[in-house]
């Protein structure tokens, strides 16, 4: 990817740059028009874009012109929308000429006969306008999920047209829409041997389902409706919770250290005290062991919830995608007691001994505490499997 992003830069770079008579060359014309607008713009008396601009507008709208004749005669009511489009297309081409008209070609001033267009595009567009109204009709009686979000589509394009032609329009979108979405309920069962409150049930599906829906999917959390015929149920299966037994383990070390405990005179070998040069008494420091046993606790506790979750359509019923979804909880804590003289402990052992024993977190605080774990695996679990869903 590092590598294609100098090639796109660079192709960018040689599109902006390409020359009106470039573009011209390419067939590109509407670009060449606009190129050449900008630099008649900047300096009216170039005859190399003016020509360009010339040669380009014509051949532009004869392309044009030749494309709705054919259209026409065809009288195919689907293209109405792609002759609003051409007839646009001129339009728009016509005003950004006129901004530099007259042009100066060769010692000659050049102008156009400009066209109205309006009443061809307003003709064109309630044509469409009438196909667009009556497909969306005809698609919404096939009653499946993709032909109602077609005939919306329609129905907007008709309205965008039209918005005053057809009175039940709003009424028909709006049905539309409504049986084009696709709605998915998820929902929880407890197959453990436990019973869980309804506050751990809720909160699995405490799942923001923002990034999953789009137009056309919206999910269902917790709460069936009885009115709405749901096309996809997701269940989330508990189907084990494993509480660990309270587990300590400990650890004895015992720490020595040595330290000054006064001093005393140095004898000599008929036990008087032994002075130095300035008849000083000699004294050397005296010292004594320190000893401090440190008990370490260990203490664990875990649980571990297992389970499945169920992609399920009900038109027709049957299994889209079933996967293992499974969340743990550690409760891990270190403690320390001393049995000795601390003063021999380092800063390290010294810190270990304010953290005490702890009280066990009961198994129900331990499956509550996995709740969170859990459902962010749910969320997952249904996010990664969404292309199942539309």
């Amino acid at each position: 990817m590092k590598n294609l992003i100098p090639v796109i830069i660079a192709a960018a770079v040689l599109a902006s740059c390409a020359s009106s008579s470039r573009l011209m060359q390419q067939g590109r014309y509407d670009e060449a028009i606009d190129k050449a607008v900008k630099k008649l713009v900047k300096k009216p008396s170039s005859t190399e874009d003016a020509k360009v601009l010339d040669k380009s507008y014509k051949l532009a709208n004869q392309i044009d012109e030749d494309r709705i004749k054919f259209l026409k005669q065809e009288n195919n009511p689907e293209s109405w929308d792609e002759v609003v489009a051409r007839y646009s297309t001129m339009k728009d081409r016509q005003s950004r000429v006129r901004t530099v008209l007259p042009l100066k070609i060769d010692g000659q001033q050049i102008n156009y006969t400009f066209v109205d267009y309006d009443q061809e595009i307003i003709d064109a567009k309630g044509k469409a306008a009438d196909y667009f109204y009556k497909d969306a009709r005809q698609l919404m009686k096939q009653n499946t999920k993709q032909s109602f979000r077609q005939a919306y589509d329609e129905l907007v394009r008709a309205k965008t047209y039209r918005s005053g032609q057809f009175p039940d329009i709003d009424n028909l979108m709006a049905e539309a829409r409504y049986r084009g979405i696709s709605r998915v309920l998820v929902q929880v069962n407890n197959l453990t041997h436990l019973r869980l409150s309804e506050e751990f049930m809720d909160g699995l599906l405490e799942i923001n389902t923002a990034d999953l829906e789009n137009m056309w999917v919206e999910y269902h959390l917790k709460d069936m409706d009885p009115s709405i015929d749901y096309d996809y149920n997701i269940l989330i299966n508990l189907e084990m919770i494993n509480v660990s037994p309270e587990n300590v383990s400990q650890n004895d070390k015992m720490f020595k250290k040595e330290v000054k405990d006064g001093f005393e005179y140095v004898l000599d070998k008929k036990g008087n005290v032994m002075k130095d040069s300035l008849g000083n008494d000699i004294k050397v420091p005296k010292y004594k062991t320190l000893s401090c046993t440190v008990i370490e606790s260990f203490q664990q506790k875990a649980v571990r919830i297992e389970g499945n979750m169920e992609m399920q359509s009900t038109h027709p019923a049957k299994l889209i995608k079933k996967e293992p979804i499974a969340a743990e909880n550690v409760f891990e804590h270190r403690s320390a007691r001393a049995i000795g003289d601390i003063e021999a402990l380092d800063e390290k052992q010294l810190q270990l001994l304010q953290s005490k024993f702890l009280p066990f977190p009961t198994d129900g605080d331990m499956i509550f505490n996995c709740s969170e774990t859990l459902k962010y695996a749910i969320r997952d679990a249904v996010y990664r499997n969404r292309r199942y869903i539309y």
